[in-house]
């Protein structure tokens, strides 16, 4: 279902969508798990059958490659599937019962039985460079699915027809499992997206996009008599620290990956490496401006991506001091869209210090700022300063390197990110259980995830039930557990042994 009404019709077709979620939440909250699992797979199998057709128009919106863009489709793919396991498995629901028990330690204790539940109409924001992995059918909208939640995807303007068509496939796949017709809806202007972040039937909001969009949409949602939770990803430079020994032993592999990295579908993925720090002293230059040659024009998403990174990048090479290392192009067209190569920059870290935002500051697109910190330096205290919230931090140690010593920086650097990788490239990120895609602000507004099973606990919120009858007990709480999910039992005088 598509809302597209004019600004003068705007505030009854927003309730008219806030009011079909809430009637399909109603219908979703009494559906089995089996069932909303089914219609996971379902949708899977149906983007699947269209792939061809996605593709093209993912294409002709997007600028990407078809091999990227198929790629990312078969992920979209896989996180429902995976979310399909997730429900069916039933642990995400996380069932705990107290036995009642007159004997407990404190004092009599009443039958207690709690379970997680839907938090209700959920609003996703989709956004620009995933097309289909943070779209329409994206993480956010498989793990409210997957949570009983009926999803309102504001689409992105970015790629409009593959959001409409994408939205189409999937509602008839679920509604043909079973599930509630409106479990699914598309949205297109930006005011119905502002007005929806306020309407008393959404319960909770997932966005995907630039800082300041997603402060004032975060905003927002505070605002509102009844504030709801809000999960946005909001930007991230995913700095990279390099030792010297490892530069010594891996010098060549180690800054191609870099590169490789910085370049991959023009710079415009959220986990991109965007400071390299190196050793004073250090040779990099020809390795980097070598491989930066051999990486062919990429157009970027929208003129609006394009003005942006052509701003930020006249922004840094501004500051006295910048030294390029290698220059890529930039070429507009008569449309405004652009096609780029990447660009490479060094600085020292005292000048990064002095500069602070103008260089600090996300540049969206293929860009990276490689910086030369002195001998002795703190790493993990350069990156408390500097780089206080990242979705990744990487650190790229020598073979003898990886020993005690740098458990600590390792730990420490541990609080400045969501993931911390050991070797290995932040772009490419794994749809698997233990996976986290969040961090400290300014990465995410809280610090959840939206990617892996753990993102489905974004959209669940606990409920508990004392001294209930088993007739009025929701089935994963009865003790016949129709369901069959997993459970937790604190039995009756376990406490005695405490």
């Amino acid at each position: 279902m598509t809302a597209t009404a004019a600004p003068e019709h705007l505030d009854r077709s927003v309730d008219d969508v806030a009011r079909r979620a809430q009637h399909a939440f109603d219908g979703l909250t009494r559906t089995a798990p089996g069932v909303r699992a089914t219609a996971l797979r379902g949708a899977a199998a149906a983007l699947a059958d269209h792939a061809d057709e996605l593709v093209t128009l993912a294409q002709e919106e997007t600028g990407l490659a078809e091999a990227r863009l198929r790629g990312e489709l078969k992920r979209t793919q896989v996180q429902l599937r995976l979310f399909a396991h997730v429900v069916s498995d039933g642990a995400y629901l996380d069932v705990r019962l107290d036995e009642a028990d007159p004997d407990f330690v404190l004092g009599p204790r009443p039958d207690l039985r709690r379970s997680l539940w839907p938090v209700g109409p959920v609003l996703n924001f989709a956004a620009s460079n995933f097309p289909f992995a943070f779209s329409v059918a994206g993480g956010d909208t498989a793990a409210a699915l997957a949570a009983g939640c009926p999803v309102i995807v504001k689409a992105h303007p970015g790629h409009p027809r593959l959001s409409e068509r994408t939205a189409e496939i999937v509602t008839a796949a679920l509604t043909e499992a079973g599930l509630p017709e409106a479990t699914l809806q598309l949205v297109a202007s930006q005011d119905a997206g502002i007005a929806l972040v306020e309407h008393p039937a959404v319960r909770a909001a997932a966005f995907t996009g630039s800082l300041r969009v997603g402060q004032l949409l975060a905003a927002r949602a505070a605002a509102r008599p009844d504030p709801i939770p809000f999960f946005g990803e909001l930007g991230s430079v995913n700095p990279v620290l390099v030792s010297a020994h490892a530069l010594h032993e891996r010098g060549g592999e180690l800054l191609g990956g870099y590169v490789a990295s910085v370049s991959g579908s023009a710079g415009q993925l959220c986990t991109k490496p965007g400071f390299l720090l190196v050793p004073e002293g250090a040779e990099y230059d020809d390795a980097v401006a070598d491989a930066a040659a051999q990486v062919p024009e990429h157009r970027l998403l929208n003129p609006s991506i394009a003005d942006g990174y052509e701003r930020r990048v006249a922004q840094v090479l501004g500051v006295d001091g910048v030294r390029v290392v290698h220059a890529g192009g930039f070429r507009r067209a008569a449309d405004g869209q652009a096609w780029v190569t990447p660009t490479f920059v060094a600085v020292p870290l005292d000048l990064l210090r002095r500069a602070g935002a103008a260089l600090l500051d996300e540049v969206f697109g293929p860009f990276s700022v490689i910086v030369e910190y002195p001998d002795g330096t703190d790493l993990a205290a350069v990156v408390a300063e500097l780089f206080p919230g990242n979705l990744t931090l990487t650190l790229h140690l020598g073979e003898r390197e990886a020993a005690e010593e740098q458990a600590a920086l390792v730990a420490r650097l541990g609080r400045h990110a969501g993931r911390v990788l050991l070797g290995g490239w932040p772009t490419g990120v794994a749809v698997t259980p233990a996976m986290q895609h969040g961090g400290p602000w300014p990465a995410t507004t809280t610090d959840g995830t939206s990617v892996g099973t753990a993102a489905i606990g974004r959209f669940l919120r606990g409920v508990a039930f004392q001294d209930a009858p088993q007739e009025l007990l929701p089935p994963p709480l009865r003790d016949d557990n129709p369901w069959g999910v997993p459970r937790t039992v604190a039995a009756r005088g376990e406490s005695l042994g405490w």
